[in-house]
């Protein structure tokens, strides 16, 4: 089984715009960003710290979009439904003396 990078990407892009996952995966990549245990630690000269760096970057770019977006549902304005005759129900009424 072959993994790119792009679905990598994709994958985690997905998962954080999941309102269901989206602070889950803000917790596990600043946990990650944090721990001395990744895949490339700290310890290491640059190594160490591009792949945190990648990742903190990735992180802020896709909470910045959700914000954007999230800012710019706020200021349209409500668009109020049209009656366009489909679900409307015409009674003839009559008045009973």
């Amino acid at each position: 089984m072959k993994i790119s990078l792009q679905s990598i990407y994709n994958w985690y892009r997905d998962t954080l715009r999941n309102p269901k996952y989206r602070w889950w995966v803000v917790l596990g990549t600043l946990a990650y960003i944090v721990s001395p245990f990744d895949i490339a630690p700290d310890f290491f000269p640059i190594a160490g710290q591009i792949d945190d760096l990648v990742l903190l970057t990735l992180l802020l770019s896709e909470v910045y979009t959700l914000g954007n977006e999230w800012i710019a549902s706020k200021k349209e304005p409500q668009q109020v439904a049209e009656n366009s005759g489909g679900d409307t129900v015409e009674v003839n009424a009559v008045s009973v003396d």
